[in-house]
This record gives C-alpha cells, sequence and structure tokens, in this order.
C-alpha cells in the first residue's frame, strides 16, 4: 500500500495572546537572592527562591516556632536511618531545649542508638556475614536489649522508657550520645513501635514475644495519649517510610474516635526518596481537617541540621 503524503498543518490561524495578560507561575520576585559568603543561617533561608520547597520549608520553621512559643508539642517520628547519619546530637540538643516533646522509633532505632551507647559505633556490613548466618547475631546487642524489654515488660512499663533506663543502669560509655538514654534523663517519652521479625535482637535467645507485643503495645497506647494532645503543634516524620507513619494514622483515628479534637496540626515528612504512606498518611490525610502538611526530599544529614538550625534562628526572633 503507498505511503500517504500529508502537508504539514498550517500555523497561520493559531490564535495567540499577550504574555503582558497571562498569569505566569514565575516571577523574578520569586527568584534566589545571591549568595555572599558568611551568611547566617537566617539570611540563607530567606534569600531562597519562593517557589516549591523554597518557600515550603520557611513557612514549616515559623509554623514549628509558632508551635512552641505556644507550648504545643512537637513530635519527632524517624527511622533508624537517622541515628546511623549521625544526627544524636542534633536531636538530643532539641530534647534539652525542650523543642522535640517526644520522639516515636522503629525497632531497628533502639538497636542502632543502643550499640551507640554501648561501644560508640553501629551498623554491621550485612554482605560480609549474611551467607555465614551471622548477621545480627552480636551477643551483647541482643542480651542487653531483649532483657531490658523482659524487665520492662514485668514492670508494666513501656519499650522506650525500659531501653533508657537499662542504658542508664548500665552506665554505657556512649551514653551521652544516646537518644534513648538522652531522653529517659530529661524526661522526653519515647515510644517504640515494633514489627516482630524485622529486628535482629528477634531471632536471639533472650527474645520473649510476649513482652515484646507488650512493651510496644503499651507504648502505642502511650503515643495515642501524645497525639491527643496534638491540637496547635507538630508531627515530623523523619526516615520512616512505611511503619511509623502508619502508627500515626492509626493513633490519629483513635484520639479523634474518642472524642479528642486534633484538627489544627502541622506535619512534615523528611526523606531521600519520596514514598506513598509518608506523603498520605502524615501529609495529606491528618491534615485535611485543619493544619497544613509539607514534604522534603533530601538526605538526613543534610536536612534536618538545616532544619534545626533555621528553627533556632526562627525562634531566636524578638
Amino acid at each position: 500500500m503507498p505511503a500517504r503524503h500529508l502537508q504539514p498543518l498550517d500555523f497561520s490561524g493559531l490564535h495567540t495572546y499577550s504574555v503582558h495578560d497571562r498569569h505566569s507561575k514565575v516571577d523574578i520576585n520569586d527568584f534566589a537572592d545571591a549568595l555572599r559568603p558568611g551568611m547566617r543561617v537566617k539570611e540563607l533561608v530567606a534569600a531562597l527562591p519562593t517557589q516549591l520547597a523554597g518557600a515550603d520549608f520557611p513557612e514549616l520553621t515559623e509554623r514549628v516556632a509558632i508551635a512552641i512559643r505556644q507550648q504545643h508539642s512537637v513530635m519527632l517520628g524517624m527511622g533508624a536511618h537517622v541515628i546511623k547519619v549521625g544526627l544524636n546530637p542534633i536531636l538530643i540538643d532539641l530534647m534539652k531545649r525542650g523543642i522535640l516533646t517526644s520522639i516515636a522509633l522503629n525497632g531497628a532505632g533502639i538497636i542502632h542508638d543502643t550499640e551507640i551507647a554501648m561501644v560508640g559505633r553501629t551498623s554491621e556490613e550485612v554482605a560480609d556475614v549474611l551467607g555465614q548466618g551471622a548477621f545480627g547475631a552480636a551477643r551483647e546487642t541482643g542480651e542487653v536489649l531483649n532483657r531490658a524489654i523482659n524487665k520492662g515488660a514485668e514492670l508494666d512499663i513501656g519499650m522506650g522508657e525500659a531501653v533508657g533506663r537499662a542504658l542508664l543502669e548500665h552506665k554505657f560509655p556512649h551514653n551521652d550520645q544516646s537518644l534513648l538514654a538522652q531522653a529517659y534523663t530529661l524526661g522526653v517519652p519515647v515510644t517504640v513501635h515494633v514489627a516482630i521479625g524485622t529486628d535482629i535482637i528477634h531471632i536471639h535467645p533472650d527474645a520473649d514475644g510476649k513482652a515484646i507485643g507488650k512493651t510496644s503495645h503499651h507504648d502505642f497506647r502511650l503515643f495515642c495519649r501524645l497525639v491527643s494532645e496534638l491540637d496547635g503543634g507538630v508531627y515530623l516524620n523523619v526516615g520512616s517510610a512505611v511503619l511509623l507513619p502508619e502508627v500515626f494514622l492509626k493513633a490519629l483515628t483513635v484520639v479523634r474516635n474518642l472524642g479528642f479534637t486534633v484538627k489544627d496540626i502541622t506535619t512534615a515528612n523528611f526523606d531521600f526518596i519520596r514514598h506513598y504512606r509518608p506523603a498520605t498518611n502524615v501529609v495529606h490525610r491528618p491534615t485535611l481537617e485543619g493544619g497544613r502538611g509539607f514534604n522534603f526530599t533530601g538526605h538526613h544529614e543534610l536536612m534536618i541540621p538545616l532544619f534545626a538550625a533555621a528553627l533556632l534562628d526562627e525562634l531566636a526572633k524578638t
């Protein structure tokens, strides 16, 4: 069959309009300011382009500062990677300043934090030991944590409190770098939310499923109590793609079901990849009744120090 001979489309009749009359999403007034050596953090933030995250980031720091000044809660939910990239000192400082009012961890969080407290280092090279079945078999890690959890179950306390208490009782040399030890000292609640089978300590001889379930469920109920007081406050999710966003959403529905007013909230998700559950369960759904949600993509080791520094500058404003 012969090929069709087509004439190019004639554009001479196209209707146009003036660019002066058109709405534009980008304006030079939204452009960044030129940078200079020696700028302070607040000057750098003020120089950001007021586009996308450049507009959202200053708004988040302002909203968090307002919540703090009004003595509302600032809750942090975080994955263990935040610990592994070295951010404990910054988070501990925020607790000492009274900025972070609670921390929620997954099960891996207590493992890496405890190893930091014990020996000042953590995170084994899985590929080097998995073939021999040695991954996760560090004796002291399993013993300290499982015995702390078992003791916590006996005392009817949560996993976070039980581990923080145990770290201090052991007088580990690096407790000053431990979130759990320092939070226990400061009276800042730490809740731990465990999926059984995901953490190396669950394969150790001292692991007791009943104790793990009891102490983690205690912490979920404690987390719900903290969420019930969140109206006007802030929930930050850093580096947890599934578990803590699910926990937060379930806690929010529990407290609303029980009649607590938790509608005017600020939420933010920080992670180096955008995931469905944090965007949906932290940023979008919880703020449908009021408040504002934010989503920032970037490396924790860069974004969290920047956020903390910008927040401290915002709080220093008179």
